[in-house]
């Protein structure tokens, strides 16, 4: 929306944002989160990650950002690309229907890296 392209690499859990399945279910992790500030002993607990999960969406709420299906389509239709990593799809047993219609593909890092050439690559 601001000029730029835009093109986005979605693997291992990243891709529970794409996947049709699961784009409307993604929960927060409260183990091995650092970004959580929660200690393992509590992360672990019963409930934890549904609570974080609950708290995390009435934030976003207040925010006013849209559900993943809708944001997804949003940026989609913007003009980004979206891709997810073959070798990820491969090893977690998907296939191209089981993605929203806005993946493109499904490529290999390496052609990422192609398609990115000259551009800014941000991991999260």
């Amino acid at each position: 929306m601001e000029g730029m392209e835009a093109n986005l690499f979605f693997t291992f859990f990243g891709l529970d944002a794409v996947v049709k399945n699961k784009m409307g279910k993604v929960k927060v992790a409260t183990v091995g989160n650092p970004a959580m500030h929660i200690p393992t002993l509590i992360g672990m607990l019963p409930g934890m990650s549904a609570f974080a999960t609950s708290k995390m969406k009435k934030e976003i709420e207040k925010l006013d950002i849209p559900p993943i299906g809708e944001f997804v389509e949003m940026i989609h239709d913007s003009g980004a690309k979206f891709y997810a990593c073959k070798a990820t799809v491969e090893m977690f047993h998907l296939n191209k229907s089981d993605f929203c219609e806005q993946v493109d593909d499904i490529i290999p890092v390496g052609k990422f890296y192609e398609l990115a050439a000259g551009g800014q690559i941000i991991f999260t």
